[in-house]
């Protein structure tokens, strides 16, 4: 079974209801750790990138598409990277990891975000 690794890390920072974060869409806020992930690993081949994946748990109104798809585009990867957004609620962050680790695992996937 391949090895699953974590290279890098980064998060959008913590907001709370109504306050500073209020007015910025999920998608352009969840853009930003991925391109500076991007910008921090100029090594890494992007384009052979497998999926994203994202955790974002209630999304409602205008945040109620594919918060991970659309914070790829709106980071600058390709068109062709795919991206699926995960809603466990509290635990969406951890199990987009998760998922991410066993997809890779099973060989499924190279590269994940």
């Amino acid at each position: 079974m391949t090895e699953a690794y974590i290279c890098d890390a980064i998060r959008t920072p913590f907001g709370r209801y109504g306050g500073a974060l209020k007015d910025v869409r999920a998608d352009d806020l969840a853009a930003l750790p991925i391109r500076a992930l991007v910008e921090r690993n100029p090594g890494v081949d992007w384009s052979a990138l497998d999926d994203v994946l994202y955790g974002c748990a209630n999304q409602a109104g205008e945040d109620n598409r594919n918060v991970a798809r659309m914070a790829a585009l709106l980071a600058g990867l390709s068109t062709d990277a795919p991206g699926g957004t995960l809603n466990r609620l509290c635990g969406s962050g951890l199990d987009a990891v998760g998922s991410a680790a066993r997809a890779i695992k099973a060989g499924e996937a190279r590269l994940m975000i």
